[in-house]
């Protein structure tokens, strides 16, 4: 297993780089100020930069999850809450119809997703059920060919601008949540389905994050993925795609971060001389510089591991809780370093702070991720043993 970018890799990065300067840069602002980035969306899919990991039969790159990885780096490092709606669209939706989908769906629901021309969403959380994901209690009624659903889903990134919803409800309540979800895809436009409120954040600024309610809203048989009752293996896959993803998109906020006080404090003199002569300075850049190379290995690896077609589980939990945490601290380093005028929005610096808390909530929280992390271990040693 290589722990650098191959030569396709790097230019794939430089792409990706050079895109997110041209077409991100410049609206990077404006989307803190509340825009939904929309046509980035479009032009990402124009490029040919969404769905770098699925096979190119299903409308992606066929490139894999590494690629995935570097896409999430590149944008978040310019504007975290374009990667947020770029990721909720591109592969936390899409990821379940390229790997579970049938051919018609992945027409129907994937290619105009990943070509740009619509957004999708993953519709998971509840207010009772969040890091229980078995918990879930919107339901799907069967009526005839039909389903009928029912329930809220909250915290919903792309919820209220999406134009399909990928949404997990039960539809056996006589079995365990684990043997009785499903997975139905529902359009925008379906009677019953209501946006409750958009939520304001303390970071991530112009990302759509909404609460949902679903009032007998009918879905078609059809629009089932991956079977009846068989919604749960879906959401394990998803998730351990995701951690990988949504840790690679922290890491390109404590790039930036870590980049900004590198150059503030070659440039800010106190006492006669340049802060970075300090090792009240110094020292902080050293540390900031260990958890970023150590994020990216760790993110690297559990892609990696992916592109194999093995488990990442316990790689994918270990390089979300690393990477989210170390994000937060470079950027809480990089903010003391900017001293008094980090504090203020004459320079990115706060909201690199501010983006950099979420991922330690969103997409698991740090607490289950520890969880997960012990419950591998634990699980590995006892087949070992036996």
């Amino acid at each position: 297993m290589s722990f650098s970018d191959s030569p396709s890799e790097t230019k794939f990065r430089e792409k990706v780089r050079q895109f997110a300067d041209r077409h991100i840069a410049p609206i990077a602002q404006k989307v803190e100020d509340g825009y939904f980035p929309r046509e980035v969306l479009q032009r990402l899919g124009e490029e040919r930069l969404l769905g770098a990991a699925f096979p190119k039969a299903d409308g992606g790159l066929g490139l894999g999850w590494v690629f995935e990885t570097i896409v999430a780096e590149e944008i978040s490092a310019v504007s975290a809450a374009t990667e947020m709606a770029r990721l909720a669209s591109g592969a936390l939706y899409a990821a379940p119809f390229a790997y579970f989908a049938t051919k018609v769906q992945k027409r129907r629901y994937l290619f105009p997703v990943l070509a740009g021309e619509k957004v999708g969403a993953l519709a998971l959380t509840e207010p009772k059920a969040g890091s229980d994901a078995a918990s879930l209690k919107t339901y799907a009624r069967r009526t005839g060919r039909d389903f009928v659903l029912n329930g809220e889903k909250r915290f919903i990134t792309n919820g209220g601008v999406a134009d399909f919803l990928f949404v997990f409800a039960v539809s056996d309540r006589s079995k365990p949540s684990t043997a009785g979800l499903s997975c139905f895809v529902v359009p925008r436009e379906s009677r019953g389905l209501e946006v409750v409120k958009a939520y304001g954040l303390l970071g991530m600024h112009g990302a759509n994050v909404v609460h949902l309610r679903f009032r007998n809203v009918r879905v078609s048989e059809d629009n089932v993925v991956g079977g009846i009752n068989q919604g749960f293996p879906i959401l394990l896959d998803e998730l351990d795609r995701e951690r990988p993803a949504v840790a690679a998109g922290m890491l390109g906020i404590a790039r930036s971060a870590f980049e900004s006080a590198v150059d503030y404090s070659m440039q800010r003199e106190q006492f006669g001389r340049s802060i970075r002569e300090f090792e009240g300075v110094s020292f902080k850049i050293s540390d900031m510089a260990v958890q970023l190379e150590a994020s990216r290995l760790l993110v690297l690896k559990a892609a990696r591991l992916l592109d194999e077609g093995k488990s990442a589980r316990l790689e994918g939990a270990m390089a979300k809780l690393f990477a989210t945490e170390a994000a937060f601290d470079v950027a809480h380093q990089a903010l003391q370093i900017h001293g008094g005028i980090g504090y203020t929005r004459d320079l990115p610096i706060e909201r690199y702070f501010r983006d950099a808390r979420f991922m330690m909530i969103g997409g698991g929280t740090s607490e289950i991720m520890r969880f997960l992390i012990q419950r591998e271990i634990y699980q590995g040693r006892t087949r070992r043993s036996c």
